[in-house]
């Protein structure tokens, strides 16, 4: 049976992703995907995607918001425009979206199921019931506006949606898998994530079987006039009465309200294994095995991060602001995005990837060592506090072509070459 695995705040942003970085999101999206795939099966990949917490370390490694709402919407799209190129080789098929694209849903399943063989009017009536029960039967005050349904060739699907709570400024957001699912009236959740409202009415709780009969029980004997009156009986004797027994308490990832990345978001110990496990693998595995042309230490850094999206296991994204430092935020926090670094990532991987689909599997191989270096040396190495690192991206922003959505990073000494300023600016995206 699958159980709810947590939940987390997640604070509400306005704003949209920039073009040039929703581009790359699509592009490193992808590929991590195809990374995860090709080591450990869809199956895998639909685990991870059902867990909030590597959900939002995924999208934090790709340069969004790390701790807001917006990593659903635009992880999700990224992973739609990434992965429909590839659905015919990975068997994997996005559906749904924000608003208008997820009322589309059922018919893109309709479509899929007629493609590739399986049964999608079956797979369409999930959809609806999943939205139903998130939107009626689980009454915790935030309004549905996004529904991505993930589905295999094989029909094994996952179901990522969000509710928003405006009035609060908090999103919940609702992980759904087909693996071990029995019923979707008992517990179904692989999890759900957001800022606790008060009390829920969860009629979607395997404990909640009795009321619902009792709800058509009532409904059929004394008609909608009476269940108000006896409602109303009942809150007046509620004063004073013991309140009734909880759901138990579930491991939640609490995101913060504020913007900037701060040392008590961020394990550091993970964090000073990740830089060392660079600085110790990048000269072995990174120059003398994949020698792709331009990648520097900074680039190491970012891929030992990256590698731990790929092969970490469940316990190791609880501090998803860690994942931030690979790529930065398009909000400057912690730094602007290094859209060099960035790239020399995505051709790293694209790398990785195109030789193990015709089984070389030597640079995928060296990723899978940086990410265990990294959780070796975690035991003993310690560095700079989070506040000395991200000074340091901050005066080398220039130089990695550090942007954000106020704009190019000048210079940070005066003196810099402007010609070479300029020309970074006039870059199209």
């Amino acid at each position: 049976m699958a159980q709810r695995a947590g939940k987390a705040d997640l604070p509400l942003h306005g704003g949209r992703v920039p073009r040039w970085l929703g581009d790359r999101m699509t592009r490193l999206g992808a590929v991590i995907t195809e990374a995860i795939v090709q080591h450990y099966g869809r199956d895998e990949l639909f685990r991870r995607l059902a867990n909030p917490f590597w959900f939002q370390s995924f999208g934090a490694v790709m340069g969004m918001d790390w701790h807001s709402s917006g990593i659903t919407t635009s992880v999700l799209g990224a992973l739609k425009r990434g992965l429909t190129p590839l659905s015919g080789e990975l068997g994997i098929h996005v559906c749904g979206g924000r608003g208008a694209q997820s009322r589309k849903t059922p018919d893109e399943l309709l479509h899929i199921g007629d493609r590739v063989g399986i049964d999608g009017a079956s797979l369409a009536t999930k959809s609806r019931l999943i939205a139903k029960v998130d939107s009626a039967a689980v009454q915790d005050g935030f309004d549905l506006y996004l529904h991505g349904f993930i589905v295999a060739d094989d029909g094994k699907w996952v179901v990522v949606q969000q509710g928003m709570n405006g009035e609060r400024r908090q999103a919940r957001r609702y992980h759904w898998l087909s693996e071990g699912l029995t019923s979707f009236l008992d517990s179904p959740h692989a999890a759900i994530e957001g800022r606790e409202q008060g009390e829920i009415i969860n009629l979607a709780d395997r404990r909640a079987e009795h009321s619902r009969n009792e709800q058509l029980d009532l409904l059929s004997s004394i008609g909608p006039d009476g269940i108000i009156r006896e409602f109303n009986a009942l809150e007046r004797q509620a004063e004073g009465k013991t309140k009734p027994e909880l759901q138990p308490m579930l491991p939640y990832l609490i995101m913060p309200a504020h913007h900037d990345v701060r040392e008590e978001d961020v394990n550091m110990r993970r964090l000073h294994g990740n830089l060392a496990a660079a600085a110790d693998r990048g000269p072995v595995d990174f120059q003398e095995l994949l020698l792709t042309p331009g990648v520097g230490a900074r680039t190491v850094k970012a891929l030992a991060m990256v590698a731990e999206v790929v092969h970490g296991a469940p316990c190791r994204f609880s501090d998803p602001a860690r994942f931030s430092l690979a790529h930065g935020g398009k909000d400057r926090h912690p730094f602007p995005v290094p859209l060099k670094v960035y790239d020399e990532t995505i051709s790293v991987m694209k790398s990785a990837v195109r030789k193990g689909r015709l089984g070389r599997d030597e640079e995928l191989s060296a990723l899978r060592r940086l990410d265990d270096q990294s959780r070796m040396l975690e035991r003993y190495v310690t560095g700079p506090d989070l506040k000395e690192i991200v000074a340091g991206e901050f005066d080398r922003s220039f130089s990695y072509g550090g942007r954000s959505v106020f704009g190019w990073e000048p210079p940070s000494d005066p003196a810099a070459d402007h010609m070479e300023a300029d020309q970074l600016r006039s870059r199209k995206s």
